[in-house]
């Protein structure tokens, strides 16, 4: 649970650290802004769950291959707690049930909304597809522009980074991982 008030203590003390003052009529509510950005958004997935998402299925006759993508995400890096964006594509080969469409979205959201790795962040999402849907396989693509590579050190806006998280019968079958590119790249 994210504390508001210590959040808006560490707000106050950061404004007064880079030379501003936090009295000054601008800033007098930002504290307080923040600290329900970060409870009501940018940490968010703290207090959430995969299980709450992924624990409703429904029943299906066939087990092709379910892709979502273009699922936008946003994020925070636990390195430098600047944000990094991007889009997910996910991927399951079902073993007789599948989950609504909006929980894969709401999954990615649950992991990104907290400080994060995007490694971690697409791992975590495969996992959470493998504990809660016991599929055959789940594959998760993540492409993301992190803005401590833009705005900071090496400056170098438009860098893309991609990370790639295989579970199950996508680490054993390279076609099946290739039948999900291949799907990807239709659209």
């Amino acid at each position: 649970m994210v504390d508001q008030q210590k959040v808006e203590e560490a707000v106050r003390l950061l404004l007064e650290g880079i030379g501003e003052d936090p009295s000054r009529e601008g800033l007098v509510e930002t504290p307080a802004r923040v600290a329900r950005m970060y409870a009501e958004q940018l940490a968010a997935g703290m207090e959430s769950d995969a299980a709450e998402y992924l624990s409703k299925t429904f029943s299906v006759g066939s087990n092709d291959l379910v892709i979502e993508r273009d699922i936008t995400f946003y994020s925070l890096c636990e390195h430098h707690m600047l944000p990094f964006y991007g889009k997910a594509a996910i991927g399951y080969i079902p073993n007789g049930r599948v989950a609504g469409l909006s929980k894969l979205a709401r999954t990615v959201e649950t992991f990104a909304r907290r400080l994060q790795l995007q490694e971690q962040l697409t791992a975590q999402i495969a996992d959470a597809l493998m504990d809660y849907l016991a599929p055959q396989g789940a594959i998760v693509l993540l492409e993301a522009e992190h803005m401590c590579m833009t705005m900071r050190g090496v400056q170098k806006p438009g860098t893309k980074t991609v990370t790639l998280a295989r579970r199950g019968a996508f680490e054993t079958n390279p076609a099946l991982e290739q039948r999900f590119f291949n799907m990807l790249d239709r659209g």
